[in-house]
């Protein structure tokens, strides 16, 4: 199926499909590394009990993880940066009434709907981890920052806590299911370029941004300030 790929870059007239670089290294580890990171947490709050420690650690990575990925969406590569994949109303109203359409635009990175459902998955997950540092399950596990606010405060946000891993959950399931959409109808694979970084793609490619060790920079920048927040 011979779709032309939308806004930048423009295709190529002409030109050969070819494997290129959409999704650098840290880009992909972050990826991988949050969905580990959340599975962790939600197996482990299910156990409960000493377990509960590990969950507490895997919501400190994750929280680093969020802000390395705000960093990156700003400092980062090409389709990493938020500036690439975020736009407005009007533009994701566009796309999203050709997406049964045989002719639907394809983008180099994320789409204008993946572009928010991505921005809607950090948002889902900052409020997680930024209501467990506040948390307590009334039993023996509290929250690093529990004693900034009052009991009763605390009650409120763990009940969001709570209530906001349906939320995930349920964006989760939207995002599972939009990769599934676009293998089986679209015949577009998007898990794979987020494991091998690499696409087929028949336009120009835009020059890459974000280097390695900018990516490490402000991986550790993330991790201390979580460390300095929650020690």
């Amino acid at each position: 199926m011979n779709r032309k790929p939308a806004n930048e870059p423009e295709t190529a007239d002409g030109a050969a499909p070819r494997l290129v670089v959409v999704w650098d290294l840290p880009t992909r580890l972050f990826h991988w590394l949050l969905v580990a990171l959340v599975t962790t947490s939600f197996v482990t709050v299910e156990i409960g009990g000493n377990a509960m420690r590990i969950h507490e650690l895997s919501g400190f990575a994750i929280l680093a993880l969020l802000l390395f990925r705000v960093g990156w969406g700003i400092w980062g590569s090409r389709t990493a940066r938020f500036a690439a994949f975020v736009r407005g109303p009007k533009a994701v109203l566009a796309y999203a009434g050709t997406l049964w359409g045989k002719e639907s635009p394809v983008y180099f990175g994320h789409n204008p709907l993946g572009g928010w459902s991505i921005v809607a998955m950090l948002a889902a997950l900052f409020v997680q981890a930024g209501t467990g540092l506040f948390a307590n399950d009334d039993i023996m596990t509290e929250g690093p920052l529990y004693g900034w606010v009052s009991k009763a405060a605390s009650d409120l946000i763990t009940d969001v806590h709570q209530w906001n891993q349906g939320l995930i959950v349920a964006l989760v399931a939207v995002h599972v299911s939009a990769i599934v959409f676009y293998f089986v109808v679209k015949r577009e694979n998007l898990l794979t370029p987020m494991i091998t970084g690499r696409r087929s793609w028949q336009g120009t490619v835009p020059p890459p941004a974000g280097r390695t060790w900018a990516a490490a920079a402000i991986g550790a920048a993330a991790a201390g300030a979580v460390y300095l927040l929650v020690c």
